[in-house]
């Protein structure tokens, strides 16, 4: 790997930086390591600090259209105050905890749609200059996949998943904003419901799961949703029958929308709801016996990695204007 960026404002002949993460996907709540590679400049210099921002691409919802944005989910302090010789060679390794509710961003090796990056920031002198930016790729804790394939099993297609900007209330979430997963009804439930999101709060006791039920409007009645919470634990997730309890959860939901049940409580912190429209990212058609059956409609993980600055493009003003 080649060192990506020169931080510009540090000056011409300034340090360059390369972050190198673990291969292979990471899990929410789990360890990331890896290693902050370093080269010094035209001249000897002190790194004050180096942290690692965990960033990620977000719809926002207005009145007429959605748009996209960058958000910080965590920062993580991993290194600094060493000098760094002219043209010298320093590096720093790191273990950091990701956050329990990190969205996930691949199932069975399937790019599921949204995109997150590591973002090296280096302060030197009083300046700080954001350097290299990887792709992180994220699977599902067993219980969270145990869940998305017993959705599979049950005849449930995958549509996509995307990440809102905002607050689901009543629930645990920390992060500022949540995952929908997407996910399309066999052909038997198409009557009951058009579409069901799944969101999962992660914490370290166990899953929220947030299930919203999506009913379009017939001739004679209007549209309605309806959202239902659950919890599942870690630990139990080896000794449960997923497919009877998400069967369970599903009959439940479904069964609200003949009493039309409250709608649901999505919303940012002015508490205007948030639905996620068709997501942008790659579609996954389903799950079948706790394998992903294909890609569609979008990138493939490959071109997902080679896209990644382009996903970013523009964040450090985005950055810049809501740290200010």
């Amino acid at each position: 790997m080649v060192f990506k960026k020169l931080l510009g404002s540090l000056g011409v002949g300034g340090p360059s930086v390369d972050t190198v993460l673990q291969p292979g996907p990471a899990l929410p709540g789990g360890l990331l390591s890896g290693e902050v590679r370093l080269r010094g400049g035209g001249s000897d210099v002190t790194v004050d600090r180096i942290s690692l921002l965990l960033v990620a691409r977000v719809e926002r919802e207005g009145q007429e259209e959605e748009d996209e944005g960058t958000v910080v989910l965590e920062r993580f302090t991993v290194g600094g105050g060493f000098r760094l010789a002219e043209e010298g060679d320093h590096t720093v390794p790191f273990t950091v905890t990701l956050p329990w509710e990190t969205p996930i961003t691949e199932l069975h090796g399937q790019h599921l749609g949204p995109v997150l990056g590591i973002r090296t920031e280096l302060e030197i002198a009083g300046a700080r200059d954001k350097g290299d930016l990887d792709a992180l790729a994220v699977g599902p804790l067993p219980a969270q996949e145990a869940i998305l394939e017993a959705f599979g099993q049950l005849g449930y297609a995958f549509r996509s998943a995307d990440l809102e900007l905002g607050h689901i209330r009543g629930t645990g979430q920390q992060l500022p904003c949540y995952q929908e997963i997407e996910i399309l009804p066999p052909a038997g439930h198409a009557h009951a419901v058009n579409e069901i999101e799944v969101t999962f709060i992660a914490a370290p006791g166990g899953l929220e799961v947030v299930i919203e039920a999506d009913k379009g409007a017939g001739l004679f009645t209007e549209g309605h949703d309806t959202v239902h919470r659950f919890t599942a634990s870690h630990h139990a997730a080896p000794q449960t029958d997923w497919n009877a309890q998400v069967d369970a959860w599903l009959k439940e939901v479904i069964a609200g929308h003949e009493s039309h049940g409250a709608p649901p409580s999505y919303g940012d912190e002015h508490g205007d709801r948030h639905r996620s429209g068709p997501g942008a990212g790659a579609v996954v058609a389903g799950v079948a016996a706790g394998v992903a059956v294909g890609v569609v409609g979008g990138m493939v993980a490959a071109e997902v990695v080679d896209e990644i600055g382009d996903a970013f493009e523009g964040e450090e003003d985005e950055e810049s204007d809501e740290e200010g």
